[in-house]
């Protein structure tokens, strides 16, 4: 489901070994990125010059620090950094909603603005807790507590979509 025509994908003991574009195929690493330039493109340029570096840079580095950190999550190679991760971009997906609402009720940007980023964020929420989900029941009981990389790559069984 959601492999790329260009991935290769093998049969092997365990589930699918999905060989492809890795980050760049990764569903909730996309949603968050595509989150991150409309904040940047749309909604920065609304906020008024007094919150250049006041709401304006925190909304820039929440926003921002989400994908970086769902990058840096399926870099690692023992699963607890990845959910450790994935929570740190959970938690800068939340600031980033705050930050966002603060915009609208100061009137800095229109509601129309605000649902579609929230719809967008909704879908991050739901694809960044599938992921740790994922994560967790995968290595419960794991003795090793590492995580193989022909391992890593079944994890985007789910999360990797068509080009």
């Amino acid at each position: 489901q959601g492999l790329g025509s260009r991935d290769q994908v093998k049969k092997k003991k365990g589930g699918l070994k999905v060989k492809g574009k890795g980050l760049e195929s990764l569903q909730v690493w996309q949603r968050a990125r595509k989150l991150a330039v409309k904040i940047c493109r749309e909604i920065l340029p609304l906020l008024p010059g007094e919150e250049k570096f006041a709401l304006s840079q925190q909304l820039r580095r929440a926003v921002q620090s989400v994908p970086a950190n769902i990058a840096e999550a399926l870099g690692r190679y023992h699963f607890q950094d990845a959910i450790r991760f994935c929570y740190i971009a959970r938690g800068s997906l939340d600031e980033t909603l705050s930050h966002l609402l603060l915009a609208y009720d100061l009137s800095y940007i229109p509601e129309n603005l605000l649902e579609d980023c929230r719809k967008i964020w909704r879908e991050i929420y739901r694809l960044l807790n599938g992921y740790i989900r994922y994560l967790r029941r995968n290595h419960q009981g794991d003795i090793s507590l590492k995580v193989r990389d022909e391992d890593r790559l079944n994890e985007y069984d789910l999360l990797i979509t068509d080009p």
